[in-house]
């Protein structure tokens, strides 16, 4: 008879979960024994950190769910940093703890591992929570989890104390359908776009699979499309496309000269819309807003609102509207570009170079899924950049902004889809968070290119501290040796100087295996 653990694993593998991230530990062994005969792989990462955000980058790049196993205690502790990534980014994350026995649970016996409350920790980070305290729970358990997934995703988290793990199940568990799709008004939206003139399309990264449906819609309006970072891809090197950030004043410029603004799966949040914290947002007129979510339909006002999945509604959109005549759409979204990209080259020294490095790294690997961290490379490019594959081009630089993320969310990645390129995109100071996780890249031989531009320094915020009048303390930790580092891991490894990128991706690619790249920025 099947336990828990062994019923909770195929149960996975039945939804379709093809990998699951994790570390073992005394506290999850029983989990393991329903690894060990089933369909399903089982990537060890080097830190719990890592694990969280390889399933984050899988679950981008795959549209699937990112499974996680960690012990309890400090394996959920070191996991809710990629968890609340995974919950600002909008991102289907599953993560599986062990909790200690039931009978211990709240008393503070001093356990291992022990936590006062770790579902009410997790709840701080968590779409969802579940607790599992007998076999008979696990199905209910399992479908809710799921079920939370739908619509706005985010990340789970269920707990399965140690003695319930082997505990066993009696009855076979099945698989709930996904939702219907729903049925939604779309004639006052129709009617709204028709009655325009000069349209403009915010899209997020809700529309981040209906590149086809985007362009026929923004085609059929004549209306520039400005993506949100989450959204880059989308619409890439077309005449309509406006790749760069609605907090540059002259993509905002753009959309207050608009009489309509259609705004698909984008939350409207500041780490696109005031990347500067200037405490503004762009002015919009008529602003009509379609969400997967109700709290963020609720948090700006709008004329007119309406709750549904893109995934569904875009394509139904972009068939309704009455084709316009074209008028200036292209023009307009021409000029935008032009301005944009002037505009981040003329105000931050530097980030019109690092958006050509990132160019020449697009043009070097054609369609490669581009995995960033919070570098100054990385915010450049997301001010402007126009990458050339829907969905590939996503960081930590948004949302929670978290260090540390580029390396194991392109293991992730390159895992998610071996046909893809993938270029990971960090400062020296960020890989140092996750750098062992380069281990990993070894250990499967992923041909990732991990690009490094190190200054020897967290500049950005160094550069900050010195124009607020403060003096740049802690800024400038050591890096280490990177070809060494390289070495210990069985990387490949190059130094260059910025001008010699170009020459030095010809020379190297193909990859045969994952390769660390680093641009020394002292050169």
């Amino acid at each position: 008879m099947a336990t828990v653990g062994q019923t909770l694993v195929q149960n996975l593998v039945d939804r379709g979960v093809e990998i699951i991230f994790g570390i073992p530990g005394v506290h999850t062994i029983e989990l393991y024994r329903g690894i060990e005969n089933a369909d399903i792989r089982h990537i060890t990462s080097r830190h719990e950190q890592g694990a969280g955000f390889m399933a984050d980058g899988y679950a981008r790049t795959s549209g699937k769910p990112g499974v996680v196993f960690v012990i309890t205690g400090p394996g959920l502790v070191n996991t809710m940093t990629p968890m609340a990534q995974a919950r600002a980014d909008s991102v289907p994350m599953i993560v599986v703890t062990g909790v200690n026995r039931r009978d211990s649970l709240g008393k503070g016996l001093g356990l291992l591992h022990e936590l006062p409350d770790q579902i009410g920790l997790s709840q701080t980070v968590s779409k969802h929570t579940e607790h599992i305290a007998s076999g008979a729970d696990l199905e209910g358990a399992l479908t809710r989890s799921f079920a939370a997934l739908e619509g706005c995703p985010g990340p789970v988290h269920i707990e399965v104390p140690t003695d319930v793990m082997d505990l066993p199940v009696l009855q076979h568990l099945s698989i709930t359908t996904k939702r219907q799709q729903s049925q939604t008004d779309l004639e006052p939206f129709v009617q709204a776009l028709a009655d325009s003139a000069h349209p403009v399309i915010l899209v997020g990264g809700g529309c981040r699979r209906q590149d086809k449906a985007l362009t026929q819609l923004a085609e059929k309006l004549d209306a520039p499309v400005v993506q949100t970072v989450n959204a880059r891809g989308l619409m890439h090197g077309h005449p309509l496309t406006v790749p760069a950030s609605p907090s540059l004043q002259s993509v905002r410029s753009l959309i207050a000269q608009a009489d309509c603004v259609l705004a698909l799966g984008t939350e409207l949040g500041p780490t696109d819309y005031d990347m500067y914290a200037t405490g503004t947002y762009p002015e919009m007129n008529t602003l009509l807003r379609i969400d997967v979510c109700d709290e963020q339909l609720a948090r700006h006002p709008a004329e007119r609102t309406l709750l549904a999945d893109l995934n569904e509604c875009l394509p139904a959109l972009a068939c309704q509207v009455a084709e316009k005549s074209k008028k200036n759409g292209a023009s307009r979204a021409e000029c935008a570009r032009n301005a944009a990209r002037q505009e981040v080259e003329s105000q931050t020294p530097g980030y019109g170079d690092f958006i050509a490095q990132i160019e020449t790294l697009r043009e070097a690997m054609p369609g490669a899924v581009l995995v960033g961290d919070s570098t100054q490379a990385v915010y450049a490019a997301n001010l402007y950049y126009d990458h050339d594959r829907p969905g590939g081009w996503f960081n930590g630089a948004t949302g929670f902004g978290a260090l540390g993320y580029a390396i194991p969310a392109a293991i992730g990645a390159a895992l998610a889809d071996p046909s893809a390129p993938v270029i990971a995109l960090m400062g020296d100071g960020g890989a140092q968070f996750t750098l062992p996780e380069l281990g990993v890249a070894s250990d499967e031989n992923l041909p990732i290119l991990f690009v490094i531009w190190n200054n020897n320094a967290y500049l950005e915020i160094a550069n900050s501290m010195e124009a607020a009048g403060i003096a740049a303390t802690g800024c400038h930790p050591g890096a280490p040796d990177f070809e060494a580092i390289a070495a210990a891991y069985r990387l490949g490894f190059r130094r260059i100087s910025p001008a010699q990128l170009a020459v030095a991706l010809a020379e190297m690619l193909p990859l045969a295996g994952p390769m660390l790249l680093e641009i020394d920025m002292r050169a």
